[in-house]
């Protein structure tokens, strides 16, 4: 497809209260059309079945629902894992916002199958000091190495990410209550040890209670450790 005709696409999706509700949602964010999720993921998964690097090169950065095209297209597109790594490489400095992010990531499906590789390749990003980098870490970590084998390797990761910024805090603080959600007696002592940034130790104790999954006792236990941990 041609630049006009995904632009021509992508404006005969456009809705405008669905335009104001995501402005509402991500404040800054300029060039919101106002096309839907699903409509987008459909359109990426065309785009990536034919051509596909003809048509991500047609895509521009002059709105919201492009840039977001152009991470979905990844994770469709058929091509080498390393050619895969190369296009996230070059996708992720053009994060700017929390609904990119995470959709890209939720799109990265073969992170998966590449456990070990993928997470070689997420080390530069532990350690960045940007904001959408560190939450693209967490929100990968999220989505894909929380398990058994990886348990204690993902939490350390999560430790080591220095978020100062509230986007890439609330995603480690995400990552580090679902960690807890699927294996509590290994991740309990490090909560208690209450060495993450006051911050995300908060948030990540709020997002246990609103669990539906824990017990009573549980969760009065937790709102007890919300009440005596570091304070913010």
């Amino acid at each position: 497809m041609t630049r006009a005709e995904i632009q021509s696409e992508l404006r005969e999706h456009a809705d405008e209260k669905y335009r104001k509700f995501s402005s509402g949602l991500l404040p800054g964010v300029e060039n919101i059309l106002g096309v839907r999720l699903p409509v987008l993921r459909k359109l990426a998964r065309e785009l990536a079945k034919t051509d596909w690097q003809e048509n991500m090169s047609e895509l521009s950065d002059d709105s919201f629902e492009e840039i977001m095209l152009q991470g979905m297209m990844i994770g469709c597109v058929k091509c080498s894992f390393d050619e895969q790594l190369e296009l996230i490489r070059k996708f992720i400095p053009k994060i700017d916002n929390w609904s990119v992010c995470d959709s890209f990531c939720t799109g990265l499906k073969f992170a998966k199958k590449n456990q070990e590789e993928f997470f070689r390749f997420l080390k530069p990003y532990i350690s960045s000091d940007k904001e959408y980098d560190q939450r693209f870490v967490a929100v990968i970590l999220l989505n894909y190495y929380i398990d058994e084998e990886w348990l204690s390797r993902t939490v350390k990761a999560l430790q080591e990410i220095q978020a100062r910024e509230y986007y890439a805090k609330m995603a480690v603080a995400w990552a580090m209550a679902e960690c807890y959600l699927h294996f509590p007696d290994e991740v309990m002592p490090i909560l208690k040890e209450n060495k993450l940034d006051p911050e995300v130790q908060q948030k990540t104790l709020q997002k246990i209670i609103e669990s539906r999954i824990i017990t009573p006792e549980t969760r009065e236990e937790i709102r007890t450790m919300k009440k005596t941990c570091k304070k913010v």
